[in-house]
């Protein structure tokens, strides 16, 4: 349920799982976390996490969030293992984007998203608190007061909103949104990998 492509230093992750809405499982935010593992290890030199059909995900698996996983630490060690890659990394949301999915694209350097995306994050409705890194690193893409209507008024951010906000980075349609990607990675693909994590070790500084 987690496809996985490399070529030339390029690794793509899809989430497959669009009977479903792309839910998660414990199962796959293992996979997922292996895969951030190898990467590192490896030397890619971007990765771009995208997902089957029209949504991106819908967060948590619901038989698994009921049974614990929608506040299991292993959300936030995988959007700090996605953050702490030292390739360039890029979301490429084919699709709403919501709940427990929000910490790894936030976690991501670059975020393209397809118009019809909407953006949701109800852990006020729900009853639960959000993954402890993301309110800080919302609050850095779209400011104080916009992460509150998210986390606490419960807001669905619409695609244009997203971009004007700075939550996401450019709106592309869907045909377009795999090459959109790739032609981002293009200039980290062709340089070497200790590069590629010298820039970006510069910008996470500045």
């Amino acid at each position: 349920m987690i496809g996985l492509t490399r070529e030339d230093g390029l690794w793509t992750v899809t989430l497959s799982r669009p009977e479903k809405a792309n839910s998660l499982t414990r199962a796959m935010l293992g996979d997922l976390l292996s895969i951030a593992g190898d990467a590192a290890a490896e030397g890619a030199r971007a990765l771009i996490l995208t997902g089957a059909g029209t949504v991106f995900s819908a967060g948590a698996d619901l038989d698994e969030a009921r049974a614990g996983l929608a506040t299991d630490p292993v959300w936030e060690r995988l959007s700090g293992a996605v953050a702490g890659l030292p390739c360039l990394t890029i979301a490429a949301l084919n699709g709403t984007l919501a709940g427990g999915a929000f910490g790894m694209a936030l976690a991501c350097d670059i975020r393209l998203a397809v118009p019809a995306a909407s953006f949701f994050y109800p852990v006020m409705r729900l009853g639960f608190l959000p993954q402890p890194s993301d309110p800080g690193r919302l609050v850095a893409l779209v400011g104080p007061a916009r992460a509150m209507m998210i986390l606490m008024a419960g807001a669905k951010i619409s695609a244009d909103e997203a971009l004007a906000s700075g939550l996401v980075d450019r709106i592309v349609p869907p045909d377009q949104l795999a090459g959109a990607a790739r032609a981002l990675a293009s200039d980290a693909l062709g340089a070497d990998a200790g590069h590629v994590a010298a820039i970006k070790a510069m910008i996470a500084k500045g």
